[in-house]
């Protein structure tokens, strides 16, 4: 397990990281995935947020895993294999500035995978992002502004579940 409190636009946020866990569905607000391809870490370059891991937000009835496949294709255009990682506890107790009104939860889940990349189909940018790319993955925090702790532990777990693997 991994605290850290970050600032999310003047909003102070508890992200807590629980590996192996699963949360109820309803809990659930997003479904991520740290996609990699003989070693090298797949980014996007969204619309209006810059270079990212793909990902996204949970529709009505969707499995998580399906939002998982879905949000990949849609801003990578790849395919693969996932497994999962865990979740990041996303508290907002001791935010003076979450209401009821707030789109988000006052305690909601962000669940994380590890893809391997299996399928590259054409990049059409159709969706949200312009862009593909193949990093290493040292290179990360150069490319996602805010990266923080708490990713960092979540991309230590992915890439130890590529050691298990091989």
């Amino acid at each position: 397990m991994s605290i850290t409190y970050v600032d999310w636009g003047g909003h102070q946020v508890k992200l807590t990281w629980i590996e192996h866990l699963l949360p109820e569905r309803d809990l659930i607000t997003s479904v991520h995935a740290f996609c990699f391809h003989e070693g090298k870490l797949l980014m996007v370059n969204l619309n209006d947020r810059g270079w990212d891991f793909p990902g996204g937000h949970i529709e009505v009835d969707e499995a998580v895993e399906a939002c998982l496949h879905r949000e990949v294709f849609e801003e990578a255009y790849v395919q693969g294999t996932s497994h999962l990682l865990g979740a990041i506890e996303v508290n907002h107790e001791e935010n003076p500035l979450w209401t009821e009104a707030s789109p988000y939860p006052k305690v909601g889940y962000q669940v994380f995978y590890r893809m391997d990349v299996t399928d590259f189909m054409s990049f059409d940018a159709a969706y949200e992002s312009t862009e593909r790319t193949l990093i290493h993955p040292a290179e990360v925090s150069a490319y996602y502004k805010g990266w923080h702790t708490t990713y960092e532990v979540i991309m230590e777990a992915a890439l130890r579940l590529e050691n298990l693997s091989i």
